[in-house]
C-alpha cells in the first residue's frame, strides 16, 4: 500500500492538579489556542477544545504518527510551562496526572463537537466527577474509583 489511511478520533480530558479551578475566564481562549498550537505542530488535527476551570476536553482527530500518551505528556508539559511563564497564577500551575481518552466513529464526531462546545452549560448540573465517571462506563472502560482522583489537598 502507498500510504496509510485513518480516520481516528479521540476525546481527551485532563484536569488541574487537584481539580482546582484555576484556568480563568480572561486567559482560557489564549490556553486553548496554544494546546491548539501543540497538537497541530504534531500533525494532528483539533476538532474541538473547551472546558471547565478545573479541566479541560479536547477532541482530536489523531494521525497514527505518534503515541497518544506523547501528545499528552508534550501537551500538559508545554502548557504547564506556558501557564506559569505568562505569570497568570500567583502559584505554580500544573496538570494532574493521567487523562482520559475515549474514542468515537466519525458520525459521533457532529455530537462530541456540540458536548465539548458546551460544557459550562452542563456542568451547571454535573460535577466534573460526575461528568468523567459517566464517560468512563459509558465508554466500558475498568476503573478502580480510589485511583481516578487525586485527592484535594
Amino acid at each position: 500500500m502507498a500510504n496509510t489511511y485513518t480516520q481516528i478520533h479521540i476525546q481527551v480530558i485532563f484536569a488541574v492538579q487537584n481539580r482546582q479551578s484555576l484556568i480563568r475566564n480572561n486567559w482560557e481562549a489564549e490556553l486553548f489556542k496554544y494546546i491548539t498550537g501543540i497538537i497541530q505542530n504534531n500533525g494532528h488535527k483539533v476538532l474541538q477544545i473547551n472546558g471547565m476551570p478545573d479541566h479541560v476536553h479536547i477532541l482530536i482527530g489523531m494521525r497514527p504518527t505518534q503515541a497518544l500518551s506523547e501528545l499528552m505528556k508534550q501537551v500538559k508539559h508545554d502548557s504547564s510551562k506556558w501557564i506559569n511563564n505568562k505569570g497568570f497564577l500567583p502559584a505554580r500551575f500544573s496538570w494532574q496526572a493521567g487523562y482520559g481518552a475515549f474514542s468515537y466513529s466519525k458520525s459521533e464526531v457532529p455530537g462530541v463537537i456540540k458536548y465539548v462546545q458546551n460544557q459550562k452549560e452542563h456542568h451547571k448540573s454535573l460535577t466534573f466527577r460526575e461528568e468523567y465517571l459517566k464517560l468512563l462506563e459509558t465508554h466500558h472502560v475498568e476503573f478502580e474509583e480510589r485511583f481516578l482522583f487525586k485527592t484535594i489537598e
